[in-house]
């Protein structure tokens, strides 16, 4: 699928706001599924300073410093993309859970992964800022993983267990609330489900990555519209040793296919934030957000 992507935000200020400065991820990634062809950020009004980067873990990011008074900001990511579906989780070898580990070398801290041969690996078993590894984390995510199931069947275990137990309520939890919260509310939104399923995976001592994107707007014909359309989405993925990183949603029951289009992936969402930044005055504010992820013919 060929999608055309614009992604808009804007502030509103009650008072002026003299300067500003902001860091985005909003530019798609491209992957062995994934080719970004086109991306183009305007901002309003126009900044003194831009400059671009890419992050520990590959991703694109922008910075940016507005130094004029103003009580409106504006910022407009627009993209096309070419994606397709990753099918290894329906056509590779499923190794057992257990052997999807990563090798610990090294001595660790009682409550911590030691080092793995793979930095990338090892920093994605430990716990991050949005996500410590709890008791009650290792206590659901068991279920899911007897001994030698194998990998894909307990993924998709998982992600089934999660869809059920947990209701979709965009007014149960911010943007703040804790993963031991959402386990006890057992409410919230895409952020927290794949805060939920990442923490699920690395309390087993696998490696485990959260990723920022979007789903297509508009669905299929015959197909169900999908949760967290109109606005960033997010989901999990799990290293699977042969099979690579499989993502899964489940915020949707799936494994992730042609309709998620990958923006960043990190540790949690702290590190892969759509718009993040700071300002001066400005009183009150409101923010305002819209999506739309069109097939290309359509847009």
């Amino acid at each position: 699928m060929k999608y055309r992507i614009t992604h808009k935000t804007s502030y509103t200020y009650t008072e002026l706001v003299p300067i500003c400065h902001n860091l985005v991820h909003l530019a798609p990634r491209s992957t062995p599924h994934q080719k970004c062809i086109d991306y183009c950020l305007e901002i309003e009004p126009g900044p003194a300073f831009v400059s671009s980067r890419d992050d520990y873990f590959g991703n694109r990011t922008e910075y940016f410093s507005i130094e004029g008074g103003h009580q409106k900001l504006e910022i407009i990511a627009e993209s096309a993309v070419d994606v397709t579906a990753n099918t290894s989780h329906k056509t590779g070898e499923s190794l057992a859970w257990e052997d999807c580990v990563p090798k610990r070398t090294g001595t660790g801290a009682k409550d911590r992964p030691r080092e793995t041969s793979d930095p990338v690996l090892s920093l994605l078993s430990f716990p991050s800022p949005r996500i410590p590894i709890i008791p009650d984390l290792r206590e659901y995510a068991a279920i899911s993983f007897p001994a030698q199931r194998p990998i894909v069947e307990a993924l998709a275990d998982l992600t089934t267990r999660i869809h059920a137990d947990f209701k979709f309520d965009s007014r149960a939890t911010s943007v703040d609330t804790p993963l031991a919260d959402v386990l006890r509310l057992r409410r919230g939104v895409c952020q927290d489900f794949a805060h939920l399923a990442t923490g699920c995976l690395r309390a087993m001592g696998l490696a485990a990555r959260y990723t920022s994107g979007y789903l297509r707007t508009t669905p299929a014909p015959g197909k169900p519209r999908l949760v967290g359309a109109d606005a960033s989405h997010a989901w999990s993925s799990c290293w699977c040793g042969p099979l690579g990183w499989v993502d899964f949603d489940p915020t949707n029951d799936c494994f992730v296919h042609e309709s998620h289009v990958t923006i960043a992936w990190g540790r949690d969402y702290g590190d892969v934030c759509p718009i993040q930044g700071v300002f001066v005055g400005g009183g009150e504010h409101q923010i305002g957000a819209s999506v739309e992820v069109a097939p290309e013919a359509a847009a």
